[in-house]
């Protein structure tokens, strides 16, 4: 797996809305910069408040830029009031986690108009004006899982395949299946018996179309391509439930402490890593030095398919994990011993982690 190595140190996470600045001070464009930052949600993952915000927190604060991080609660027409206020209140960069594609590409309009840098963090905005994006290259997860899929089940083995996608207003969700069906389209040994997208990326639905994918085919499915660990818990439930979990590989993405434990437990066969630390410091480098004046580094470039443009791009490198390398999750902080021990303590034991 190699070093994975985070550059940020955390601080204590905030209240779901907090503004601050650090003790640098600053002149010129520094001194009038302020960041804006809109988190997405507190459901889809607990990531947002106890590793992106404090990240993000602790890289202004050092940076002594003011800055606004505030969370959306899962409603886009309160992200819109969100960035509306930011607007009004001087922020010179403003990122954004899109809610939907529709409802980003309005925020970033409006602040385009008001001669405020846009980025899109984490999912690209279809349709958007965003000047940059920050996050993984997310066609490269879907190969992982792919590949982590095909390593599971055995490159020369027969095998049904069934897709559980992410939500179908999801950019990211998209690249995942697109890099997915890369690698599996390419082995003649696979069929795909069944796939859909789960919208919302939501883990009730998930589970209820699971079940209809396996009824459906009289349980004759070989392996999940699941497009993160909340789908892939969704399909072992029902694996479980025909007495089959652990015996047909399911995919992941997040490295979750339930999918860690799933993987442990062996009912899952792998997960991705995406250090949400490690994205957040990407942000963070990016939008203080827009906010400097400073001309950003993006090396890379995505289509946004809908706009017709290639937006300029900071690309990390996602890690797939197995098994065998639990263990590296942990030791980068993307997961603590405590947390994923309790209950598997013979399983973290066997696995070195301690």
């Amino acid at each position: 797996m190699g070093a994975l190595g985070l550059t940020l140190t955390l601080s204590a996470c905030g209240s779901s809305g907090d503004s601050g600045g650090g003790d640098g001070g600053g002149s010129g464009a520094a001194a009038d910069a302020k960041i804006g930052v809109i988190l997405p949600d507190t459901e889809s993952s607990v990531r947002w408040e106890s590793a992106d915000r404090p990240a993000l927190e602790a890289a202004f604060k050092k940076a002594g830029v003011d800055y606004e991080i505030q969370n959306a609660q899962g409603d886009s027409s309160q992200m819109a009031k969100i960035a509306d206020s930011m607007i009004t209140s001087g922020v010179t960069v403003l990122a954004i986690v899109n809610l939907d594609n529709a409802s980003g590409a309005a925020i970033e309009e409006k602040a385009k108009n008001q001669g405020i840098a846009t980025i899109d963090y984490d999912r690209l905005t279809l349709g958007g004006s965003a000047s940059y994006y920050v996050s993984y290259d997310n066609e490269k997860v879907g190969e992982l899982q792919g590949q982590g899929l095909e390593d599971c089940l055995g490159a020369d083995t027969k095998a049904n395949i069934a897709y559980l996608n992410g939500s179908p207003d999801d950019s990211n969700a998209t690249s995942f299946s697109k890099g997915a069906h890369k690698v599996l389209d390419a082995n003649s040994n696979y069929k795909v018996v069944a796939e859909q997208a789960v919208p919302g990326w939501d883990n009730t639905q998930a589970t209820k179309i699971f079940e209809q994918m396996y009824t459906e085919n009289d349980g004759k499915i070989d392996g999940v391509l699941a497009a993160n660990d909340g789908l892939g818990g969704s399909a072992i439930s029902i694996l479980q439930k025909n007495g089959v979990a652990g015996k047909v590989p399911v995919t992941g993405q997040d490295a979750t402490v339930q999918g860690l434990q799933d993987i442990l437990a062996g009912t899952q066969c792998m997960t991705v890593y995406k250090s949400a630390t490690q994205e957040a410091g990407a942000l963070a480098d990016l939008a203080i030095g827009l906010a400097q004046g400073e001309e950003p580094k993006a090396d890379g470039s995505v289509k946004d398919t809908e706009g017709g443009r290639d937006v300029p791009a900071v690309l990390l490198d996602p890690v797939s994990v197995t098994k065998e390398n639990v263990k590296a999750v942990i030791d980068d902080g993307g997961a603590t011993a405590a947390d994923v021990c309790k209950g598997f303590e013979k399983e973290c034991e066997e696995a070195g982690i301690s």
